[in-house]
């Protein structure tokens, strides 16, 4: 524990050193500007493309609501550890270890923003695509007329502009449509695409009350989606409130056997790998419960 510490101070001495003006306020920019460019160099581009499109939606917290979380979690964890080992040591350590969720929190809230915005988008474009063909009877020219209305936004749009390239280039339908099937694998896309393939491939002369029925089918599958969100929700909830719950259960036992009693039972070093135990299990229960909730959003 005391080699941790000590890690600690040597880097933010070694920081302080490099840096150009010898000042907490400038060392605390000196780690950060280099983490960030560490970062930089090997975080995956898909979160990076995360991070910029929820940016773009105004949805990324502040640094100022991100030194808050650090502070709520750091707090937390101090009450926390403090009432099983009355130990400040303890304490530091698990209250230092609680701000390394908040990078990973925002990482899972990141997916499920951009889950939602892209089934937003995928929304959008099988509805107009429908529309568009009730006019032109075309598939390419639905999707350049869904291409050119304004209404899709990047990565979807992009998506789109490569699908009727591809059509022109292969002088048929099919490439594409696999190629947009892999990239948003939602029943939607699938079932309006094959029902394109069949209008395409086999002729269909009245294919009207067929793409009427494809509407239906979205619509209903769009709305079990956003249900699905709002039970989401309202689990999320429940499920914070019950881990945070089990982590006081320890007031409980000191209740029960009196606070001198326990304090005599932590010089037992079986206890203390027991009630470490107990700690690093329920965070793994409730960071497993965050990662459902975040996930998936949005695919049927």
């Amino acid at each position: 524990m005391e080699l941790i510490l000590l890690i600690i101070i040597a880097v933010f001495a070694i920081a302080y050193r490099s840096s150009q003006n010898s000042s907490v306020s400038s060392t605390t920019k000196y780690i950060s500007s280099q983490a960030r460019e560490i970062y930089e160099r090997v975080a995956p581009f898909s979160y990076k493309q995360m991070r910029s499109k929820i940016k773009e939606l105004g949805e990324d917290y502040t640094p100022r609501q991100y030194f808050g979380q650090i502070a709520i979690f750091a707090g937390l964890a101090s009450v926390i550890s403090y009432l099983y080992f009355y130990n400040p040591m303890i304490t530091i350590i698990y209250a230092f270890a609680a701000t390394f969720a908040v990078p990973y929190l925002a990482f899972l809230r990141y997916k499920r923003l951009y889950s939602e915005y892209v089934f937003e988008q995928i929304q959008t474009y099988t509805t107009n695509v429908i529309m568009e063909f009730n006019t032109t009877q075309s598939f390419v020219k639905s999707l350049e007329g869904v291409r050119d209305s304004g209404i899709l936004e990047d990565p979807v749009l992009t998506d789109v502009k490569t699908m009727i390239d591809m059509s022109y280039t292969n002088g048929t339908i099919d490439q594409s449509i696999t190629y947009f099937n892999d990239r948003y694998p939602y029943y939607m896309v699938k079932n309006m695409h094959q029902l394109f393939l069949q209008i395409t491939n086999e002729g269909a002369r009245d294919s009207g009350e067929s793409l009427e029925n494809m509407s239906l089918d979205i619509d209903a599958l769009v709305e079990g989606v956003y249900r699905d969100r709002m039970d989401r929700a309202n689990f999320h909830t429940r499920f914070v409130t019950f881990g945070l719950a089990l982590f006081f259960l320890v007031m409980a036992m000191q209740f029960l056997l009196g606070k001198d009693s326990y304090i005599k039972l932590l010089d037992m070093w079986y206890v203390d790998i027991l009630l470490h135990g107990i700690i690093l299990v329920n965070c793994y229960f409730l960071l497993t419960g965050e990662k459902y909730y975040n996930e998936d959003v949005g695919v049927e």
